[in-house]
């Protein structure tokens, strides 16, 4: 396709609105709109955005100016594939735009968005719901009147949030236009919870998570397997569950702890108050979930920190599935698990299966005796690199 109006691309890139640094991997096809500044408790110990930055509520008004830009700009990439005799498929000129040297990044979000459909918005940052609830309701219906195509708006909310508005608040949330919240749990068990600095406790997780399915709006809740440590492990996973039975959320997403020295969780690590589980232990630790877990939901585990993206499916009915895939792995032979590990985590193996393409197992196999097969720590250090790329 020849494409060579740069006069209208040069003017798109006039127009700017404020974006956040992060969004949810479900949302990346989603419009996103910062209707806050950075994350209203930022004490987590994991968590490394927004450390030194101070949270901030946008002007209601600023955010309805940002939501009127994109939609300036979604009517200029439009506009823009008429000119190019593209107008009723605009998918082709989106791609273009989005892929476009000096494109701004919000004129990009705003190309993807189209491209991918039109049909989801995500408001950032880490806790939107804070907000008044007349200011975000007003938000919110700014977003589905501007944007009429729009099936999801989405958010995320702290429990503790949760827990303070009331269930007609989120009613009124629901009927502006608001269909899913996203939660970080991370934990149902209060020694982790107080490990981690969460600033919560399970019985906030259960009265937030319950305030939100009450009022018929969509819960995604996320658990963190890894986070309780060595010492944790089994507590962590089983009341981490028991909480979540409690919700009954429509989703629940696995989120695998990996650290960095960005994360305050790191001096910990150092001192040896904290003390990290391997990752055949990790997967021993989500067994533990998914036993005692008693929901009827979907379990997600679209991360690429977490090694068996397969543990997925509609529960109850997945329930014996993922059981026996992880029971799989685990019945594997070291060297088998350790050729797995390293294919998975350099991007060479997408799930379990692939270790029985021969030809896949042979080069990672390659691979392993150039780093030394023979010390599993070896391994296991190449391991640790490629997983740092991830956060």
């Amino acid at each position: 396709m020849e494409l060579s109006n740069s006069a209208t691309l040069s003017k798109l890139n006039t127009y700017y609105f404020e974006q956040g640094p992060i969004r949810p991997p479900s949302e990346a096809y989603s419009l996103l709109i910062r209707a806050t500044r950075n994350c209203s408790w930022n004490r987590c110990q994991f968590c490394p955005v927004y450390k030194g930055q101070r949270f901030e509520l946008r002007p209601t008004e600023d955010v309805i100016k940002d939501i009127e830009t994109a939609k300036v700009i979604a009517e200029g990439i439009k506009e823009f594939s008429w000119k190019t005799g593209n107008g009723s498929n605009p998918r082709e000129v989106a791609a273009y735009v989005y892929n476009q040297g000096g494109t701004s990044d919000c004129v990009r979000n705003v190309a993807l968005w189209i491209w991918a459909g039109g049909t989801s918005a995500f408001l950032q940052d880490a806790n939107s719901v804070i907000m008044r609830t007349p200011d975000l309701v007003k938000v919110i219906s700014t977003l589905k009147q501007s944007f009429p195509s729009l099936e999801r708006i989405t958010s995320y909310c702290r429990s503790k949030t949760a827990a303070k508005k009331s269930i007609e608040e989120f009613r009124e949330m629901k009927e502006a236009g608001l269909t899913r919240i996203h939660m970080g749990m991370e934990s149902g068990c209060d020694e982790v919870l107080k490990l981690v600095e969460k600033g919560m406790t399970a019985d906030d997780h259960i009265k937030g998570g319950n305030n939100i399915k009450e009022a018929g709006i969509e819960l995604s809740e996320y658990y963190m397997p890894g986070l309780g440590g060595k010492k944790w492990l089994r507590k962590h996973a089983i009341e981490s569950a028991g909480v979540l039975n409690e919700i009954n959320p429509d989703f629940i997403r696995l989120r695998t702890l990996h650290l960095n020295d960005m994360m305050p969780l790191w001096s910990k690590l150092q001192s040896g108050e904290f003390e990290l589980q391997s990752e055949d232990e990790i997967i021993e630790e989500i067994k533990y979930f998914i036993e005692k877990l008693d929901f009827t939901g979907e379990l997600k585990s679209d991360h690429i920190l977490n090694l068996l993206p397969e543990l997925e499916g509609k529960f109850p009915e997945a329930k014996k599935i993922c059981l026996a895939k992880i029971d799989r792995y685990l019945s594997m032979p070291l060297k088998d698990r350790l050729n797995y590990r390293l294919g998975r985590r350099s991007g060479y193996y997408e799930k379990l299966d692939d270790i029985y393409d021969a030809a896949k197992y042979q080069k990672i196999d390659e691979a392993m005796n150039r780093i030394g097969a023979d010390s599993p720590d070896k391994v296991d250090e190449v391991i640790e690199q490629f997983k740092q790329r991830f956060i």
